[in-house]
């Protein structure tokens, strides 16, 4: 019989697959994952290594945890953190908004972000689940804001529920810019928190052209909740550098990758 794990011979790979059982399980054990591999302990205590020294797991006796995340801080902590090279992305991203285009935006503090980078005279309509959002279009004489109703989630400080979900629906929207907890090679874009799953696939079956901005902290990460697979984003925006994997991976997937020069 063949060996399952030929393909898992390749570091990188391997790797990636231990942070899915890390995902899975909670914890991973060095002699478990030499023995599910089939590699040595060395090589895994090495893959462990890296993958901590990349932030992505927690190096504990005989194994590793998770990382400490930060998908549940205040959204209003997110939303004061210094980030130069977020505020570039967001630049950068709203370069490709074009006058007369029905655009949605996402919760999340980098879609914000990119509301606030559109010229002042731009003139779209703008359809958004988060208030926060919203505000920030309104300075804009030009752009007619649309706002999904619902409850407030304040995590996210955007709407959710069936509200919301029936606006999305009747949208056929030119371009989305997807939040991003969570976006991996193989698994796809994934959320910590259940309830807006649902509402986020709408979001990516309204429009025509998807775009994820995001930091590399966010790259080769996995959250327990998956919304869609990578191909069902068309253009990623990021930093040059990524802790985990490659940018070709992504470009495997079909994604038109675009990086921050700063």
């Amino acid at each position: 019989m063949q060996n399952q794990h030929v393909v898992t011979d390749l570091p990188q790979v391997r790797r990636q697959k231990i942070l899915l059982l890390l995902e899975r399980d909670g914890r991973v054990l060095a002699s478990a994952l030499s023995s599910h591999f089939e590699v040595s302990e060395d090589t895994i205590r090495r893959d462990l290594a890296e993958l901590a020294e990349a932030g992505l797991v927690q190096r504990v006796h005989g194994g590793a945890l998770p990382r400490p995340r930060d998908s549940g801080k205040d959204y209003f902590a997110r939303l004061n953190e210094p980030a130069e090279v977020k505020r570039q992305l967001a630049q950068l991203a709203a370069q490709q908004v074009q006058n007369g285009q029905v655009v949605v935006f996402d919760s999340g503090t980098t879609p914000l972000q990119i509301a606030r980078s559109l010229p002042v005279d731009i003139r779209i309509t703008a359809i958004t689940a988060s208030p926060m959002t919203a505000i920030a279009l309104a300075d804009h004489p030009g752009v007619s804001v649309i706002v999904a109703g619902g409850q407030l989630n304040p995590q996210t400080m955007a709407a959710n529920g069936q509200e919301a979900l029936q606006l999305i629906n009747s949208v056929k929207a030119d371009l989305l810019f997807t939040g991003v907890c969570a976006l991996h090679p193989e698994v796809g874009l994934s959320s910590p928190r259940f309830e807006e799953v649902q509402l986020k696939r709408a979001m990516l079956d309204c429009a025509s052209h998807v775009i994820a901005v995001t930091t590399a902290d966010k790259l080769g990460a996995v959250e327990p909740f998956v919304i869609a697979p990578c191909n069902r984003i068309h253009s990623l925006y990021t930093e040059a550098r990524v802790a985990s994997g490659d940018l070709d991976d992504y470009r495997r997937q079909g994604l038109n990758v675009r990086v921050a020069e700063g």
